[in-house]
C-alpha cells in the first residue's frame, strides 16, 4: 500500500510547475520530485553519466529511475493542465463586491495577468482568500469520478 501524501506538498508541486519542470510522485514512499526537461531528456540518452557534470548526475539517476519505474510514478500536472487564467477568472467573479470582480477581471486581460493579479489582490485585502480559493481550485483539478481521479488516487492523500 502507497504511503500517504501530504496534500500541500502536491500543491506546493502543483504552484511551481513551469514549462521545462516536471514534478513525480513516487507512489511507493510519497516523495516528490522535480526534474528539468534537461535532466529527462539527459536520462533517455545512453550516455556514461560521467559526460555530465557532478552537479547533474544525481538528477539524471533519479529520471532513468522514474524513466524505467514508471508503474511507482505519477508525473503531476503541468502549468497547461493547471489553467491559471481561469482560476483567476472563476476567483474573480465569486467575490461578492462587484467592484472588486469587475476590477480584477478587467485586470487579467491581456499579458502579464498574473502578475497584475498578484499586485492587485494584496491592497485589497484578497491575498488570503486568493490563496485558499487557489489551493481549492489545485484540489479540485482531479474530482471524484473523473479519469484524473483515477490516475492520482487522492483518498491516500492526507492535509498538511
Amino acid at each position: 500500500m502507497p504511503l500517504p501524501v501530504k496534500l500541500n506538498d502536491i500543491i506546493e508541486a502543483l504552484e511551481e510547475a513551469s514549462e521545462d519542470i516536471s514534478h513525480f510522485l513516487d507512489r511507493r514512499t510519497g516523495e516528490i520530485f522535480q526534474l528539468t526537461d534537461e535532466d529527462i531528456s539527459a536520462a533517455r540518452k545512453d550516455k556514461s553519466l560521467s559526460a555530465y557534470p557532478e552537479w547533474q548526475q544525481e538528477s539524471i539517476l533519479k529520471a532513468r529511475e522514474i524513466l524505467n519505474s514508471e508503474e511507482f510514478f505519477v508525473e503531476l500536472p503541468d502549468r497547461y493542465q493547471i489553467h491559471e487564467y481561469e482560476i483567476m477568472a472563476e476567483f474573480a467573479l465569486d467575490l461578492e463586491n462587484p467592484d472588486d470582480s469587475k476590477y480584477l477581471r478587467r485586470l487579467i486581460q491581456g499579458p502579464s495577468a498574473f502578475r497584475r493579479f498578484r499586485h492587485a489582490i494584496e491592497p485589497m485585502g484578497l491575498e488570503k482568500d486568493w490563496h485558499h480559493f487557489h489551493h481549492q481550485a489545485l484540489e479540485d483539478l482531479a474530482p471524484p469520478g473523473s479519469p484524473l481521479h483515477t490516475r492520482w488516487d487522492f483518498r491516500d492523500l492526507k492535509r498538511n
